[in-house]
């Protein structure tokens, strides 16, 4: 038997169990960082009562806090951290750009704009009571609306257009357009509003009611349906457009699927949630170095768990446990996301090789 030939073969053979061991491993953290969050909180619960709550019949007030509160903020975090992290990844290959994220194509801006003009723009016409929270349907129908009308156009300009990077920089500024009009909105706003607005800028995962959360998980898990079924076409993307379609792969459908996974999973947690920040930029990074493979049929599961894991890990720190006091999530992703963006520019001509 050829020795080069056995040695490759043993190195596959190695590489293919540490992988096995790395999703393992990621799917016990996830499991483990689910039940921390509902353990830990801004109000501190023995965790004999939190057992009791979950398994028998205790306290009531203890009942209400992990049922009604935290459980569902623990499947909200995991939730946005799959969304976020999926709609990264697919951005980052189809662009080929390792800084590009889940609101490069203004999605989230749209969704902002959406928002703005409920709470800023139409603010004569309603009470703040009823509409100062994320969680209002009227809010989160705003921002998809917003969402949608920004992916439409997106797919629109794809359809007629070849080069993917005049899509990134029309994405772009349509976000900065957005942002613009957001900004006037601000000015001529009263206090009253503009702080409804920069409170729900800051993002939260507590706010959802069931009904909201269900119709969430619907939205995550059609995107991520979608990011399954364009696992092919983004491998093929990730050589380059020119090889996709001497392949025989259709680029400008494969950009459609893309941008509509992309813009259900970052349009809705940022309808429900608000705009989370750095999630979606830094998590497709650590798991292409910790798995240490372009391949997106490890990349999608691995990007799913991480994300989870990352989200949870920000919402525990985001309540300080023990404390009473309580974090903008957005202030939380930051800290963490900003270190593996330094990171990323650094190591740039290492990373070079993945995109």
């Amino acid at each position: 038997m050829n020795p080069v030939r056995r040695i490759t073969g043993n190195s596959g053979t190695s590489q293919v169990k540490m992988r096995i061991r790395i999703f393992m491993i990621l799917v016990l953290l996830t499991i483990c960082f689910f039940f921390l969050d509902i353990f830990l909180g801004s109000v501190t619960i023995k965790p004999s009562s939190v057992l009791k709550a979950l398994f028998e019949s205790g306290d009531s007030n203890v009942q209400t806090i992990i049922l009604k509160f935290r459980i569902p903020k623990a499947i909200t975090a995991i939730l946005v951290g799959i969304a976020l992290s999926l709609s990264g990844l697919q951005m980052q290959t189809i662009f080929r750009n390792p800084m590009a994220g889940p609101y490069v194509l203004g999605v989230s801006s749209g969704a902002g704009l959406g928002v703005a003009l409920v709470i800023l723009g139409f603010s004569s016409g309603f009470e703040p009571g009823n509409i100062h929270s994320s969680g209002s349907w009227m809010i989160v129908s705003a921002a998809w609306a917003g969402a949608g009308a920004v992916m439409l156009l997106i797919m629109v300009i794809s359809a007629r257009v070849r080069d993917i990077m005049t899509i990134l920089i029309t994405g772009m500024m349509l976000a900065s357009g957005i942002s613009a009009i957001v900004s006037i909105l601000q000015y001529f706003s009263n206090e009253t509003m503009l702080k409804a607005y920069v409170v729900w800028t800051m993002g939260s995962l507590g706010n959802l009611s069931s009904g909201q959360l269900n119709v969430l998980a619907l939205s995550v898990a059609t995107g991520v349906m979608l990011s399954i079924f364009s696992v092919k076409m983004l491998n093929a993307l990730l050589i380059g457009e020119n090889y996709a379609t001497s392949i025989g792969l259709n680029v400008r459908f494969a950009r459609m699927i893309v941008f509509a996974s992309t813009s259900i999973l970052a349009g809705s947690v940022t309808a429900f949630c608000g705009p989370v920040a750095f999630i979606g930029i830094a998590v497709p990074h650590i798991v292409r170095n910790l798995i240490r493979t372009s391949d997106h049929r490890l990349l999608v599961p691995g990007t799913v768990f991480t994300g989870a894991i990352i989200m949870l890990i920000s919402d525990i720190l985001s309540q300080l446990p023990g404390s009473e006091h309580v974090l903008p999530l957005n202030s939380v992703t930051s800290l963490i996301g900003i270190p593996v963006v330094l990171w990323v520019i650094l190591r740039k001509n290492r990373n070079s090789e993945l995109f």
